[in-house]
């Protein structure tokens, strides 16, 4: 099957590699070698239609900024037709240099400065992780994060029992008084949405690359919120990040917010073993 798309793009030689590639949660992905070239490759079986549409809109959303680079996107599948679901894409490979995390913060507030929008959100859905992620346009920040990022979380974790009374009363109040914490009209920059230490790479030459966006427009602290909540990226990268675009001052009041979203989507897709550190966080803001 794999050969067959292959052949829309362009290369009818024979694959002479496919190896099968270990850490997705959501797909299964595999380095591909032709007689012409080298690919990754994801398949999944269980997703939507528009599922790899999405991702590589994305990528092509923070490509056109010309500020920081992502692996070319060579074919999608657009309709499952219950049968399983291809992404083609570049091979990144490579390793790190002295000047791969300075590139990366420099050029990942660089896109953050570039790319600018009027308003905040995305004219159309997304996903984070394997959830599906609703999105609009909005005048006010305050409004999209509540609407469509906290409510949004919420509304799943009670469909998928995730969520205790006392946990939900505390993030209802949250929710409600979001104004009170937010700020109304930050910046507003293209954010790559998911920016784990995962969800970054290396190519040749030490070169930095981003994979796996869930794209919006926002405040860029939401994006060095969750850079900052598992780890994975240095602090030359944050030197470096803030020489370019500086943090404002109410960063580390905002931040266990722009924090709990991330770990409302992980409570959703892995269960209560990410309930005590959004219990503490809402304890924080609501007594």
């Amino acid at each position: 099957m794999i050969e067959e798309k292959l052949k829309q793009i362009g290369d009818n030689t024979s694959i002479q590699t496919m190896t099968p590639i270990s850490g997705g949660d959501i797909n299964q992905a595999y380095y591909i070698k032709t007689e012409k070239q080298e690919y990754f490759v994801k398949a999944n079986r269980n997703t939507a239609d528009d599922f790899f549409q999405v991702e590589a809109d994305g990528l092509e959303r923070i490509r056109s900024t010309q500020a920081i680079a992502v692996p070319e996107v060579y074919y999608y599948d657009k309709s499952s037709s219950n049968k399983e679901m291809v992404l083609i894409m570049e091979w990144i490979q490579g390793e790190k240099t002295a000047t791969t995390e300075q590139q990366l913060g420099e050029q990942l507030a660089s896109m953050h400065l570039t790319d600018r929008s009027a308003q905040y959100g995305l004219g159309k859905p997304t996903y984070i992780g394997k959830l599906p992620q609703t999105n609009g346009w909005y005048s006010d920040w305050v409004e999209y994060f509540r609407d469509h990022r906290l409510q949004l979380q919420l509304d799943l974790s009670v469909k998928f029992n995730r969520m205790n009374q006392k946990r939900r009363l505390k993030l209802e109040t949250l929710i409600r008084d979001l104004d009170k914490y937010l700020p109304n009209q930050p910046r507003v920059s293209l954010l790559h949405g998911d920016l784990w230490g995962g969800n970054w790479i290396t190519g040749q030459a030490g070169k930095p690359y981003l994979i796996d966006p869930s794209v919006l427009y926002g405040d860029h602290l939401f994006e060095l919120a969750f850079t900052e909540l598992f780890g994975g990226f240095s602090e030359v990268f944050y030197s470096k990040y803030k020489e370019i675009l500086s943090l404002e001052d109410y960063y580390e009041e905002v931040k266990p917010i722009y924090q709990l979203f991330y770990l409302l989507v992980h409570l959703n897709m892995f269960g209560e073993a990410y309930g005590a550190v959004v219990d503490r966080i809402l304890k924080k803001y609501i007594r």
